[in-house]
């Protein structure tokens, strides 16, 4: 390298904020800043926050470099007007200006570094107006260097600023929070990065592809440092031409028209040109995780577009508005919504999968496949006739209709031919001629229950037996009727019996119940009343002639229990 060639610089470093101007899609605090300095209200500690690279250090400097403007001869006094370079601006920028101390608290975490600040604190700056000292991810401070700065940061001399950059502002005391202006930089809007980036690449001399600088943009997920250093990676990729190809195997993306043609393949039930259309895009370097990614942005913004209209996804480009409309007109919302859940729930399996592929395959196998699923409203029409809502005003009694056969997924998948294939739009509703077995058949008989006794052989009939003894012995009935029952509980009784029996009159019978709880105390309980008689027939046996007979022969016999016998328990008649 000889003497007179630089040093290659990033455009991340290159191109870094040097004016409050220079700062993108931070209006709000660029705003507040220019009022206070025009008002004089310049606070004692300024808190930035926000994710990697939307410009939390490059504003510190900033605000350090307004703080201290002047040129020779003048002194202004604190303003954001800084048309050009004053004495302290250079230093201030290239970080190396004597009252203007930055300290990097990932590697100075301890009470120490914090005492050599407040030792300093008290000296006025050198050349400029005010020492500002620059603490970055300071939320990396231990408790007993955030406790030895309170008292200097809520009283600093007159000379003295203080400002906080952290990307994780819920780990800062909320002591420290206290006693600075807190500004939130927000993530920069994707348009604003393209437009950005645009202006970048003409002042380099080359040029980009607009979808090219779009893919980076998005990629960047709202930090400009991150998109600087993809847009530097992508001139250097294209040898100063930046193509959308380029970029996608540059980044491991999936083209985003072949991602709506695997997605048209999900959500159509065609599970053997989804594994192709996924295969071919891994081959091209797309990453599993990404092409599931992508199909879930894809998702969402047909979901977008059926719920606000076109002009909600103004950022993507025409033809991905395009495929994204047709998506949305061809499904509805509780099928994109499924599509949604079942896409989230798949990135963590693909992520968390030995072999991303493999799990990748699974999901749109499993997404094919829930395509033919009829939605809950489908399947009332298949069953009666009539929408979901027509019936949900319903009384309960005319439910039953409905409950008396309702298809598990199965029944559903087999009642759909296998050329139709939708995603539960409006355009592949069941209707009643592909189910005639389902709309034909007869319901099941329900229980008929006509006392609370009734009820109990119910649920000694389903095997329930902690229900049957909680009905038996810890209740005593009050009131009932088909359909509603008004019970008093005892101390023995479960919390959420009522609950409990609601829930399975209802699984068991069809039909809903209406459980009440009283404290109106009610008969005695089934269970007393039934001990009460097992042991009169029990003592009635005892004095029977007969077994008195049969206790004299065998004195040590006993009768532990009298059985009533029922029809069929008597013997034939002779003849």
């Amino acid at each position: 390298m000889t003497a007179d060639t630089k040093p290659y610089l990033v455009l991340a470093r290159k191109y870094r904020p040097q004016t409050f101007q220079d700062l993108i899609g931070q209006d709000a605090m660029v705003r507040t800043l220019k009022n206070a300095f025009h008002s004089g209200r310049i606070a004692q500690g300024y808190m930035l926050t926000g994710v990697r690279g939307v410009g939390k250090t490059t504003t510190a400097r900033i605000i350090a470099r307004a703080l201290n403007y002047s040129k020779p001869g003048q002194d202004l006094g604190p303003t954001i007007d800084m048309p050009d370079f004053g004495e302290h601006c250079q230093a201030i920028i290239e970080s190396r200006h004597v009252d203007v101390v930055e300290m990097d608290a990932a590697s100075h975490t301890g009470i120490d570094d914090i005492r050599e600040i407040i030792e300093s604190v008290r000296y006025k700056p050198a050349y400029a107006r005010y020492k500002v000292f620059i603490i970055d991810e300071v939320h990396m401070l231990s408790k007993a260097a955030f406790n030895g700065l309170l008292k200097t940061l809520e009283e600093p001399p007159p000379h003295v600023k203080f400002i906080f950059a952290t990307t994780e502002i819920r780990k800062v005391p909320v002591t420290v929070l206290s006693r600075c202006q807190r500004f939130d930089l927000r993530r920069i809007d994707a348009a604003l990065l393209t437009e950005h980036f645009g202006k970048l690449v003409k002042a380099e001399g080359q040029s980009a592809e607009p979808e090219a600088l779009a893919l980076i943009a998005r990629a960047a997920e709202g930090s400009a440092r991150d998109g600087l250093s993809i847009l530097d990676q992508a001139l250097a990729h294209g040898e100063g031409t930046v193509k959308a190809a380029d970029v996608l195997a540059m980044l491991g993306l999936a083209d985003r028209g072949r991602v709506y043609d695997l997605l048209d393949a999900v959500l159509g039930g065609d599970p053997k040109t989804a594994i192709a259309q996924l295969a071919a895009l891994h081959n091209d370097g797309a990453d599993p995780i990404q092409i599931v990614g992508d199909l879930a942005e894809a998702v969402h913004a047909a979901t977008r577009i059926k719920a606000a209209g076109e002009e909600s996804v103004a950022t993507l480009s025409a033809a991905e508005r395009a495929r994204a409309k047709l998506v949305a007109g061809r499904l509805s919302m509780g099928a994109l919504s499924r599509a949604w859940q079942m896409l989230l729930k798949g990135l963590d399996e693909v992520a968390r999968a030995p072999r991303g592929m493999t799990a990748a395959e699974m999901l749109l196998i499993r997404m094919c496949y829930a395509a033919d699923l009829p939605s809950p409203d489908e399947l009332i029409r298949s069953l009666t006739g009539r929408t979901q809502a027509q019936t949900k005003g319903e009384p309960s009694g005319n439910e039953s209709a409905v409950r008396g056969h309702v298809p598990d997924s199965s029944d559903a998948m087999s009642s759909v031919p296998p050329g139709r294939r939708a995603m539960g739009g409006e355009s592949g509703a069941v209707s009643e001629a592909r189910m005639p077995e389902q709309a034909a058949a007869p319901a099941p008989a329900l229980p008929a229950l006509q006392s609370f006794a009734d009820v109990v052989a119910l649920a000694n009939e389903k095997r329930d037996v902690k229900l049957k003894i909680a009905l038996e012995d810890a209740v005593e009935i009050v009131r009932f009727k088909p359909g509603q029952i008004e019970l008093h509980l005892l101390d023995a009784a479960p919390k959420e019996l009522a609950n409990e029996l609601a829930r399975k009159l209802k699984h068991w019978t069809g039909e809903r119940w209406m459980i009440s709880v009283t404290d109106e105390r009610g008969s005695t309980p089934l269970g007393v009343l039934r001990r009460a008689r097992e042991a009169k027939l029990l003592e009635d046996a005892r004095r029977h002639p007969a077994v008195q007979s049969v206790l004299r022969h065998f004195p040590e016999a006993e009768i532990t229990a009298v059985r009533e016998l029922g029809p069929g328990d008597m013997p034939p008649k002779k003849h």
